[in-house]
Protein backbone atom coordinates (compact mmCIF):
# COMPACT_ATOMS: atom_id res chain seq x y z
CA UNK A 1 0.00 0.00 0.00
CA UNK A 2 1.30 3.36 -1.13
CA UNK A 3 1.75 5.70 2.68
CA UNK A 4 -1.08 8.29 2.75
CA UNK A 5 -0.27 11.63 1.14
CA UNK A 6 -0.51 14.47 3.80
CA UNK A 7 -3.77 16.31 3.80
CA UNK A 8 -4.53 20.03 3.14
CA UNK A 9 -2.95 21.49 6.56
CA UNK A 10 -0.92 23.92 7.92
CA UNK A 11 1.08 22.15 10.24
CA UNK A 12 4.79 21.09 8.86
CA UNK A 13 3.69 17.81 9.44
CA UNK A 14 0.86 15.34 8.90
CA UNK A 15 1.61 11.53 9.45
CA UNK A 16 5.10 12.22 8.47
CA UNK A 17 4.78 13.87 5.54
CA UNK A 18 6.71 17.49 5.24
CA UNK A 19 4.79 20.12 3.83
CA UNK A 20 8.38 21.69 2.83
CA UNK A 21 8.60 18.66 0.47
CA UNK A 22 6.55 17.85 -3.00
CA UNK A 23 4.59 14.14 -2.08
CA UNK A 24 5.44 11.69 -4.63
CA UNK A 25 3.98 8.37 -2.83
CA UNK A 26 5.60 5.45 -3.42
CA UNK A 27 4.39 1.90 -3.04
CA UNK A 28 7.83 0.39 -2.00
CA UNK A 29 8.05 1.01 1.97
CA UNK A 30 7.00 -1.21 4.75
CA UNK A 31 6.02 -0.53 8.60
CA UNK A 32 8.47 0.44 11.13
CA UNK A 33 9.00 -2.26 13.90
CA UNK A 34 6.83 -1.38 16.74
CA UNK A 35 8.18 1.47 19.34
CA UNK A 36 11.10 1.97 17.07
CA UNK A 37 12.69 5.50 17.77
CA UNK A 38 14.27 7.18 14.65
CA UNK A 39 17.20 8.29 15.38
CA UNK A 40 19.42 8.46 12.14
CA UNK A 41 19.51 9.87 8.84
CA UNK A 42 21.18 8.36 5.85
CA UNK A 43 22.14 10.10 3.13
CA UNK A 44 22.57 8.72 -0.43
CA UNK A 45 23.13 10.37 -3.96
CA UNK A 46 21.48 8.94 -6.78
CA UNK A 47 21.32 9.83 -10.89
CA UNK A 48 19.74 8.36 -13.97
CA UNK A 49 21.22 7.44 -15.98
CA UNK A 50 24.68 8.30 -14.14
CA UNK A 51 25.71 11.42 -14.21
CA UNK A 52 22.65 13.12 -15.89
CA UNK A 53 20.87 15.32 -14.02
CA UNK A 54 17.32 16.93 -13.95
CA UNK A 55 14.80 14.32 -15.29
CA UNK A 56 12.07 12.43 -14.09
CA UNK A 57 13.72 8.50 -14.01
CA UNK A 58 14.53 8.72 -10.43
CA UNK A 59 11.24 9.49 -9.53
CA UNK A 60 10.08 7.00 -11.93
CA UNK A 61 12.46 4.30 -10.09
CA UNK A 62 11.43 5.30 -6.93
CA UNK A 63 7.27 4.70 -8.19
CA UNK A 64 7.90 1.20 -9.39
CA UNK A 65 7.60 3.20 -13.49
CA UNK A 66 10.44 3.40 -14.68
CA UNK A 67 11.29 2.20 -18.15
CA UNK A 68 14.01 0.11 -17.82
CA UNK A 69 14.47 -0.02 -21.79
CA UNK A 70 14.93 3.29 -22.33
CA UNK A 71 18.73 3.32 -21.38
CA UNK A 72 21.53 -0.01 -21.05
CA UNK A 73 22.41 1.01 -17.77
CA UNK A 74 18.42 0.61 -16.37
CA UNK A 75 18.62 -3.36 -17.72
CA UNK A 76 20.43 -3.76 -14.01
CA UNK A 77 16.99 -2.14 -12.64
CA UNK A 78 14.50 -4.34 -13.67
CA UNK A 79 12.09 -5.68 -11.03
CA UNK A 80 14.12 -3.82 -8.59
CA UNK A 81 11.69 -2.30 -5.46
CA UNK A 82 13.41 0.67 -3.77
CA UNK A 83 12.84 3.91 -2.55
CA UNK A 84 13.72 6.86 -0.21
CA UNK A 85 12.06 9.15 2.14
CA UNK A 86 12.94 12.10 0.38
CA UNK A 87 15.18 13.47 -2.84
CA UNK A 88 16.56 16.48 -2.76
CA UNK A 89 17.33 17.69 -6.95
CA UNK A 90 20.09 19.60 -7.72
CA UNK A 91 18.15 22.92 -8.29
CA UNK A 92 17.36 22.41 -4.26
CA UNK A 93 13.10 20.30 -5.08
CA UNK A 94 12.60 18.61 -2.55
CA UNK A 95 10.34 15.42 -3.45
CA UNK A 96 8.95 13.28 -0.62
CA UNK A 97 8.35 9.34 -1.47
CA UNK A 98 7.24 7.80 1.39
CA UNK A 99 5.90 9.14 4.99
CA UNK A 100 8.47 9.37 7.54
CA UNK A 101 6.66 7.35 10.34
CA UNK A 102 7.02 4.62 7.44
CA UNK A 103 9.68 2.12 6.61
CA UNK A 104 11.05 3.30 3.29
CA UNK A 105 13.60 0.35 1.11
CA UNK A 106 17.24 2.79 0.87
CA UNK A 107 19.76 0.98 2.88
CA UNK A 108 19.32 -2.70 2.25
CA UNK A 109 21.59 -5.29 3.90
CA UNK A 110 23.03 -2.68 6.13
CA UNK A 111 24.90 -1.82 10.15
CA UNK A 112 25.34 1.25 12.06
CA UNK A 113 26.87 0.71 15.68
CA UNK A 114 26.57 -2.71 15.79
CA UNK A 115 22.50 -2.66 14.90
CA UNK A 116 21.40 -4.61 11.55
CA UNK A 117 18.69 -3.05 9.95
CA UNK A 118 19.24 0.21 9.42
CA UNK A 119 16.04 0.60 7.40
CA UNK A 120 13.96 0.12 10.64
CA UNK A 121 15.44 3.00 12.41
CA UNK A 122 16.37 5.80 10.10
CA UNK A 123 15.13 8.00 7.11
CA UNK A 124 16.90 7.89 3.91
CA UNK A 125 17.96 11.21 1.88
CA UNK A 126 19.03 10.88 -1.57
CA UNK A 127 20.75 14.10 -3.05
CA UNK A 128 20.70 14.05 -7.06
CA UNK A 129 24.36 13.54 -7.88
CA UNK A 130 26.94 11.03 -8.86
CA UNK A 131 29.47 9.45 -5.78
CA UNK A 132 32.62 11.21 -6.35
CA UNK A 133 31.59 14.54 -7.89
CA UNK A 134 30.44 18.03 -5.68
CA UNK A 135 27.05 18.50 -5.02
CA UNK A 136 25.18 22.34 -5.36
CA UNK A 137 25.40 24.76 -2.45
CA UNK A 138 21.23 25.23 -2.78
CA UNK A 139 21.19 21.23 -1.90
CA UNK A 140 23.59 22.01 1.62
CA UNK A 141 21.03 24.58 2.07
CA UNK A 142 17.88 22.87 1.71
CA UNK A 143 19.65 19.73 3.61
CA UNK A 144 19.95 21.28 6.50
CA UNK A 145 17.06 22.88 6.27
CA UNK A 146 15.59 19.20 6.11
CA UNK A 147 17.67 18.44 8.40
CA UNK A 148 16.36 21.15 10.98
CA UNK A 149 12.70 20.03 9.88
CA UNK A 150 13.35 16.19 11.00
CA UNK A 151 15.16 17.07 14.37
CA UNK A 152 12.15 18.55 15.60
CA UNK A 153 9.89 16.22 15.07
CA UNK A 154 11.81 13.13 15.54
CA UNK A 155 14.79 11.81 17.64
CA UNK A 156 17.23 12.40 15.40
CA UNK A 157 20.69 11.88 16.79
CA UNK A 158 23.55 11.22 13.90
CA UNK A 159 23.72 11.46 10.07
CA UNK A 160 25.88 9.29 7.92
CA UNK A 161 26.38 7.88 4.37
CA UNK A 162 25.33 5.28 3.07
CA UNK A 163 29.04 4.37 2.69
CA UNK A 164 29.37 4.30 6.66
CA UNK A 165 26.05 2.00 7.42
CA UNK A 166 27.06 -0.64 4.25
CA UNK A 167 30.96 0.23 3.90
CA UNK A 168 31.49 -3.21 2.05
CA UNK A 169 28.81 -2.30 -0.68
CA UNK A 170 28.28 1.25 -0.91
CA UNK A 171 29.98 4.53 -1.21
CA UNK A 172 27.78 7.16 -1.77
CA UNK A 173 27.55 9.96 -1.11
CA UNK A 174 30.94 9.67 -1.65
CA UNK A 175 34.29 11.79 -1.33
CA UNK A 176 32.41 14.76 -3.46
CA UNK A 177 29.73 15.37 -0.18
CA UNK A 178 31.07 18.10 2.35
CA UNK A 179 30.65 16.85 5.07
CA UNK A 180 32.24 19.97 6.99
CA UNK A 181 30.06 22.47 4.92
CA UNK A 182 26.94 20.56 6.13
CA UNK A 183 28.32 21.05 9.64
CA UNK A 184 28.92 24.78 9.11
CA UNK A 185 25.57 25.05 7.58
CA UNK A 186 23.53 23.54 10.35
CA UNK A 187 25.31 25.55 12.82
CA UNK A 188 24.91 28.96 11.17
CA UNK A 189 21.77 29.02 10.41
CA UNK A 190 18.58 29.27 12.90
CA UNK A 191 17.07 27.54 14.43
CA UNK A 192 19.80 26.24 16.28
CA UNK A 193 19.48 22.35 16.70
CA UNK A 194 20.65 20.09 19.47
CA UNK A 195 23.92 18.78 18.12
CA UNK A 196 24.27 15.99 15.38
CA UNK A 197 26.55 13.64 15.22
CA UNK A 198 28.11 14.01 11.93
CA UNK A 199 30.61 12.06 10.17
CA UNK A 200 33.80 13.68 10.31
CA UNK A 201 35.68 14.51 6.73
Amino acid sequence: MPSRAPPGSGTAWQHGWWRGAKPRASPNLGARPQGTAITLVILHSISLPPGTYGGADVERLFTNTLDCDAHPFYDALRGLEVSAHFFLRRDGELLQFVSCDERAWHAGRSQWRGRAGCNDWSIGIELEGLEGQAFEPIQYRRLAELLRALARHYPIAEVVGHEHVAPDRKRDPGPGFDWARLARTLRRRRPVLAPLALPRP
